[in-house]
């Protein structure tokens, strides 16, 4: 496909960011059994990775706005236009050697995401989107499964940690959903699953008090491979609340009734 010069940069951007989580990656299993050393480690990782794609992405487009994980938000010359960016989604993954996690970097123009890469360095898989062009896996199109039963289906969503707010309410969406489908997966890394419901992989995906840069790309590359994604809370905003439901359009109005049946 023809892409954008800004879509360009953010694949090469996502690329040199994995190769250098990669790098840390096969280190992993030589750190220290401690909640600092090892927290410490990911943290220079991720900060090391976020500066990579910063110094690309802001140094091509300076006047664009920034929002990532590891650093101060920075508001651009450009009002219009910002890069919002996860340099490592999958960080508990990362920490104990398990090999799924991505590098996430989407582009916003005037509120909305128009271009999303999600780059998984272990698999080699490129998962990227433009509005209007479609999205990609490498240089094979994406489309959403076309399953129309939920029995058949696999869905997958994110289960909240350490005593989190949202696990009473996550307990009672699989207590409704389980009974009705084929399985229900947790992966822990949110930019991945929006990446596996546009390539099929999955059938749909919810989850609940994600950050912007989570989501952000993902969101574009499921719309451009034809899957409805709306916030969990109808007449919400995706970003802004962090509550998101995705699915392939046969099944999406009874996915969605069951989980927000609360």
């Amino acid at each position: 496909m023809a892409m954008s010069a800004n879509l360009n940069l953010m694949i090469k951007a996502a690329r040199l960011a994995g190769r250098s989580l990669s790098k840390d990656f096969r280190e992993v299993e030589n750190l220290q059994v401690s909640m600092k050393g090892a927290g410490d480690f990911v943290s220079k990782a991720d900060i090391a990775a976020e500066e990579i794609i910063r110094e690309e992405l802001m140094g091509a487009r300076p006047m664009y706005g920034w929002v990532g994980e590891e650093s101060d938000a920075v508001d651009g010359q450009d009002p219009t236009r910002r890069w919002i960016v996860d340099p490592l989604d999958g960080t508990t993954n990362f920490l104990h050697g398990m090999p799924h996690w991505a590098v996430s970097i989407a582009l916003e123009h005037k509120g909305e995401v128009v271009a999303g890469v999600v780059y998984d360095p272990t698999k080699d898989e490129m998962f990227f989107a433009e509005k209007g062009q479609g999205a990609w896996l490498n240089e094979s199109r994406l489309r959403v499964s076309g399953r129309k039963r939920l029995i058949d289906c696999v869905f997958a969503t994110g289960l909240p940690f350490a005593g989190s707010a949202d696990l009473p309410a996550t307990l009672q969406d699989l207590a409704r959903i389980l009974p009705t489908c084929a399985g229900v997966r947790r992966w822990g890394a949110a930019a991945l699953d929006l990446a596996y419901v546009a390539a099929g992989r999955y059938d749909g995906f919810w989850e609940r008090s994600l950050h912007s840069w989570d989501m952000a790309a993902g969101v574009v590359i499921v719309r451009e491979a034809g899957g409805l994604i709306e916030p969990l809370a109808k007449g919400g905003d995706i970003l802004a609340d962090g509550d998101l439901i995705c699915a392939n359009e046969p099944i999406f109005d009874k996915f969605s009734k069951i989980i927000r049946n609360a």
